[in-house]
């Protein structure tokens, strides 16, 4: 089929910043499709218009009826970064899809301010949460953000005056592009209850202020950064654990028996793309891994409360399975180890005999690689100091070969 869907970047400059070849989608398109803002850009003609409703599969709908037709959607600049070209991709094939872009408000700030684009953190706050920004924040680091509305600047600046990074610069550009492009820079613990218009892009130049506390993406953060019941893989443990597991772009972490969330986490914090599950039957630590998912900056971590293997049933398949509770489960080892793609990771954490005797069982028959970690903590005994040993873990890991 021939591409009868096109996807248009437009600015604040409207149908005047546009090349030749997407003004010429636009003129010609028999159903344009986009928000009220954008339709407003463009001059009545005789294409039929249609305006995105919520949610946005009922607009889809629409323009799945219009197939064959020549169909173009107005999108802000980029489509293809953090924009609806993203989702439309998902919904219609790219064979039959024409995608023109503009400068996103990404680059447009990034100019304005002088920031080599390809250094900045980018994110979106459009729907998402706000504890997201959390694992961004380090020290001399620029992050840029699209804004949900005119009070997400102010929100922003709460947050960042909440975690001591209050001398951070703020720069709030509205409008970028258009007519009306206008900039508010103040640092965040100045900012106040000021309201930015609702369109709106905020670049963050990071600054740390006493109290800041800045936490590495590498695994093994600090065990106080965990709010826990004792059911804690602890830091040293934690940071071998993720090794064994390790995770590349865009993979699915199942952590079975979660806890208190710490292993999905720090697989969620190393790296963009990845996604993960964690299992947990014990609804006040579900609780607790959702609070600590929220602030180490990872909300989007699925929470999923039951019981193994059965809790297992319908989620996404995993390319690394972590056991570190519930061993003793039945079939719960081969449920996750038959869940498993070729070359996926298995690794499970014990301190018992019983799970011990287990994951030997185990490892006789499908292989892998056993390993004891023992850790000793040196703790103040007076004017001296003792070492204190930690419960030794058995850890067995396994990569499945087709």
């Amino acid at each position: 089929m021939r591409r009868w869907l096109a996807v248009v970047g437009i600015g604040e400059d409207g149908t005047a910043g546009l090349n030749p070849a997407a003004r010429t989608l636009i003129e010609t398109a028999e159903v344009l499709v986009g928000g009220a803002r954008h339709l407003g850009m463009v001059p009545q003609g005789r294409a039929e218009r249609i305006v995105w409703e919520r949610p946005l599969r009922v607009t889809f709908g629409a323009i799945e009826a219009h197939r064959g037709r020549r169909v173009t959607v107005l999108a802000s600049g980029d489509p293809m970064w953090y924009g609806i070209g993203v989702t439309l991709t998902r919904r219609f094939p790219r064979e039959e899809m024409t995608i023109i872009p503009q400068p996103s408000a990404f680059s447009l700030a990034a100019a304005r301010l002088g920031w080599p684009l390809a250094d900045c953190a980018t994110i979106t706050l459009h729907g998402r949460p706000l504890d997201i920004l959390r694992s961004y924040l380090a020290p001399q680091r620029r992050i840029l953000i699209l804004s949900e509305d005119g009070d997400t600047p102010r929100a922003v600046a709460e947050l960042l005056n909440g975690l001591g990074w209050g001398p951070s610069r703020l720069s709030v550009f509205a409008y970028l592009g258009g007519s009306r492009e206008a900039v508010i820079e103040e640092e965040a613990q100045r900012w106040g209850d000021r309201r930015a218009a609702e369109l709106n892009t905020i670049a963050i130049a990071c600054r740390a202020g006493p109290d800041a506390r800045a936490l590495p993406l590498l695994a093994g953060l600090p065990d106080d950064v965990y709010e826990h019941d004792g059911q804690l893989t602890k830091r040293e443990v934690r940071a071998a654990t993720l090794a064994a597991l390790a995770p590349l772009p865009e993979q699915t972490l199942w952590d079975v028996g979660a806890g208190c969330g710490s292993i999905a986490i720090e697989w969620l914090r190393g790296g963009e793309g990845r996604s993960a599950v964690a299992i947990e039957r014990h609804p006040a630590r579900a609780a607790m891994i959702a609070r600590n998912a929220a602030s180490l900056g990872v909300a989007g971590l699925r929470i999923v409360l039951g019981t193994a293997p059965q809790a297992l049933e319908d989620l996404p398949r995993p390319d690394a399975v972590f056991i570190g509770g519930g061993i003793g489960a039945g079939g719960l080892l081969l449920k996750a180890w038959e869940s498993l793609p070729p070359g996926g990771h298995l690794v499970a954490n014990v301190v018992t005999a019983e799970g011990e005797a287990r994951l030997l069982y185990w490892h006789a028959r499908h292989g892998g690689t056993l390993t004891r970690i023992a850790v000793s903590r040196a703790e103040p005994v007076e004017s001296n100091h003792l070492w204190r040993p930690l419960a030794s873990v058995t850890q067995l890991a396994a990569i499945k070969l087709g």
